[in-house]
């Protein structure tokens, strides 16, 4: 089995490509579930051709310098499938690894699917990287989720799955049925104890044509606010790099369907999540340093790592906004600086550096 995927995960971003294969493998639907909606896509089968023609178009846009390319199966259950359906997808993406045109091969699947027999199948493929959708390592929680399996089997699969030498992805949620942020912390702490590779973090929606849907009409689920969720997440996420594990998504990724009106019925979504925790976090940083600074209303100057700009700045300039309200500054300036890291923040006056934003 090729696992040189594996150790590049988290660290270089792979050029992935996705193939789903919404609810496909699934035993049953969870209570939040409605891939159809977020994919757009109904149930297999899923000819070969098919998936060969993704492929292929995929490939026609990769750009220079986007590192190792991996065909991903997204959206459903794949070690659930039929073995038959396993092997024929698998061979499918194979094809491309053998020309050259792609690296590896990646997917989801369900923790109770990582069975002995199931692993066995992969032997002959170059599949490098498996995701598991732990969403919860409160079995109350997940029982409320109707997942139908337990925190146990979570922990079991990683240490098949690493046995095998593959490299190993979590997905938890935020905000589940039952949950409450000391649960979702505690999830992330029994999910750091396992070191996975990386970590992928969805705070729970609402989607149409799912069970939650309906509990929502009933009054008997309330999903987290937009506010609390990114506040939620950028503690989940600034633990995770306190202990060096990725976290490679936190939100879902933004889509035409998922912007559809009635797709999402309630909670916590927005199409650039990830940029609102990471903005958060900086606004956090920002402020700890300023509150060292000599009160006035003198300019300031932050500066950030380039690619850090906008999120030093936040959506609309909202972070500057809110630092000169309250610190009573008129004018503040964000400028890059490649020298400092992509986790620090810097205030002209002192020049000290507040090193770390994510780790507080």
């Amino acid at each position: 089995m090729t696992s040189s995927a594996t150790k590049t995960a988290g660290i270089q971003k792979p050029f992935i490509i996705p193939v789903f294969i919404p609810h496909a493998g699934c035993p049953h639907r969870c209570v939040f579930c409605s891939q159809e909606d977020i994919t757009r896509q109904g149930g297999g089968p899923y000819p070969s051709e098919a998936v060969r023609a993704r492929i292929d178009a995929f490939l026609k846009f990769k750009g220079p310098g986007r590192g190792e390319v991996q065909v991903s199966f997204y959206g459903g259950n794949f070690l659930g499938l039929e073995p038959a359906e396993i092997l024929r997808l698998l061979a499918g993406a194979d094809r491309f690894v053998r020309s050259g045109a792609v690296d590896g091969i990646r997917f989801s699947t369900r923790p109770d699917t990582i069975t002995p027999d199931r692993l066995d199948l992969l032997s002959e493929f170059p599949v490098a990287v498996v995701e598991l959708g732990a969403q919860s390592m409160d079995d109350g929680v997940l029982a409320e989720a109707r997942r139908g399996h337990t925190a146990a089997d979570t922990r079991a699969a990683v240490l098949r799955l690493k046995s095998r030498g593959l490299s190993v992805g979590l997905q938890m949620m935020a905000g589940l049925p039952g949950d409450t942020p000391e649960k979702t912390c505690g999830t992330a702490r029994e999910i750091a104890d396992l070191s996975p590779d990386f970590v992928r973090i969805y705070p729970t929606l609402v989607l149409k044509n799912s069970l939650l849907a309906a509990w929502h009409r009933q009054g008997r689920y309330a999903p987290l606010s937009l506010e609390d969720a990114v506040a939620l997440v950028a503690r989940l996420h600034a633990f995770f790099v306190r202990k060096g594990i990725p976290v490679i998504r936190m939100g879902l990724q933004a889509s035409e369907s998922l912007n559809d009106a009635g797709t999402v019925v309630a909670g916590p979504y927005h199409p650039a999540f990830g940029h609102l925790v990471y903005s958060r976090q900086f606004l956090s940083c920002a402020s700890k340093l300023l509150e060292n600074e000599a009160a006035g209303s003198s300019p300031v100057v932050i500066q950030v790592h380039p690619r850090n700009i906008s999120r030093m700045r936040g959506l609309g300039n909202k972070n500057i906004e809110i630092l000169k309200k309250m610190f009573h500054i008129d004018r503040i300036a964000v400028i890059p600086n490649p020298a400092v890291s992509m986790t620090a923040v810097r205030v002209n006056r002192t020049g000290d550096i507040y090193s770390g934003p994510f780790d507080k």
